[in-house]
């Protein structure tokens, strides 16, 4: 027995008729037979679940292509750091070439002296540019000299081109100025006479 009175109830129900649905749809599934739902309701979980699957895809897609990216990045980064590394020093070592081509030219020049004096100048020259070649040997400097070897641009910078009987065609016959690389780069090329 409800202490309510009817005209309640009535008012309840036409205040939420929401619920009123609910309601019905609720004792719509339970009236079902177990394992089915309405047709409505298995379409809609249906749909939700395949825009679930396609967002699940999608944004598995965009991980991978994240993830290649940054792998990517990492790769030119390490790149990039060992390049700074091996090749930071060039600029620096192509400013000292000028200071080795000078030794060597003093050396040469002392070589022609009888005198003494010159003659322990030209020891200490040579000290020092031993000292220069030791330094640069360290740092992966290598100088080019190609006397007698095969004419070949990619280190060579042809002065001038002379016919020449004892050489080989296309060949190094006088060397002007010795060329250097920086871990295989060239950063002076030698410059040379070619024989014809």
């Amino acid at each position: 027995m409800s202490d309510q009175n009817p005209d309640q109830d009535q008012v309840e129900n036409e205040a939420s008729p929401e619920l009123a649905t609910e309601d019905a749809s609720v004792a719509d599934a339970q009236d079902a037979p177990e394992g089915e739902q309405p047709a409505d309701e298995m379409s809609l979980l249906q749909e939700q679940l395949e825009a679930a699957e396609a967002a699940a895809g999608m944004a598995r897609d965009e991980l991978l292509r994240v993830q290649a990216e940054m792998q990517n990045l990492r790769r030119r980064t390490e790149q990039d750091i060992e390049k700074a590394h091996k090749f930071g020093q060039e600029k620096f070592s192509t400013e000292l070439l000028a200071v080795m081509d000078n030794l060597e030219r003093s050396a040469a020049a002392a070589e022609a002296s009888e005198d003494e004096a010159v003659q322990a100048i030209k020891e200490g020259v040579e000290l020092t540019l031993k000292g220069f070649m030791d330094c640069f040997k360290r740092f992966n400097i290598e100088a080019v000299d190609p006397l007698g070897e095969p004419f070949d641009p990619q280190l060579h910078q042809a002065m001038s081109i002379q016919e020449s009987p004892d050489a080989e065609p296309n060949s190094v016959i006088a060397v002007m100025q010795k060329g250097y690389t920086l871990h295989g780069r060239v950063i002076r090329p030698a410059m040379v006479m070619v024989s014809k």
